[in-house]
């Protein structure tokens, strides 16, 4: 099973967005079969049978093993990956393009950039995995509280002089067997995540 799984097929992205058959991949991150996952999701093993088989043609589970029980073989389903990300190749006709209108203050703009970011690791990904092969990359996660928007313009502009100066140290236009890497750096207001609810004391 991966981590992370690219869908980048439309008609596997429309299954995958089916509210029943998200909760069964969910489910599915631990093997088990239509019958159990009936007495979870509070359907019949049947309607549960129709959403795997859906599911596995197109190769968002898979068969784990078979097990016979009387008369009946039931099958242990399993999902390919613990979570999944839809790439924007699957809406290629309207996928967001950063060379339309590139604009560095433009959250649009970012957005575009980040969606093509899931599109080229997403096929990167794919390519990797059907060559056995591991996939080099890095990314930077961080936070930073700017004390006024001045300082922010500020950072902006000191990072991106370095960058530029790295860029400039290490690219090499002429290296033969070389490899261009893309390089995106991103900074944007963080979204606050509220905290769970208090559980309330009886006494």
């Amino acid at each position: 099973m991966f981590d992370v799984a690219v869908i980048e097929d439309p008609a596997a992205a429309e299954v995958s967005l089916d509210p029943m058959r998200t909760r069964l991949l969910a489910e599915l991150v631990e093997p088990a079969s239509a019958t159990m996952l009936a007495a979870k999701v509070g359907l019949p093993r049947q309607k549960v049978n129709y959403h795997l088989k859906a599911l596995e043609r197109h190769g968002l589970v898979e068969l784990v093993e078979e097990r016979r029980k009387g008369n009946v073989t039931e099958r242990v389903m399993r999902a390919t990956a613990s979570s999944y990300v839809i790439s924007p190749i699957a809406l290629a006709a309207v996928q967001p393009d950063p060379a339309r209108s590139p604009d560095q203050l433009s959250s649009r703009w970012l957005l575009a950039v980040a969606a093509r970011l899931v599109r080229e690791v997403g096929e990167l990904i794919t390519g990797a995995s059907r060559a056995r092969r591991k996939l080099a990359t890095f990314a930077m996660d961080g936070e930073v509280r700017f004390a006024s928007a001045a300082d922010r313009a500020a950072f902006a502009e000191e990072l991106a002089g370095a960058v530029a100066a790295l860029v400039a140290k290490y690219h090499d236009e002429g290296a033969e067997g070389g490899r261009d890497h893309r390089v995106i750096v991103a900074v944007h207001p963080g979204v606050s995540t509220p905290p769970p609810p208090a559980e309330s004391s009886r006494g």
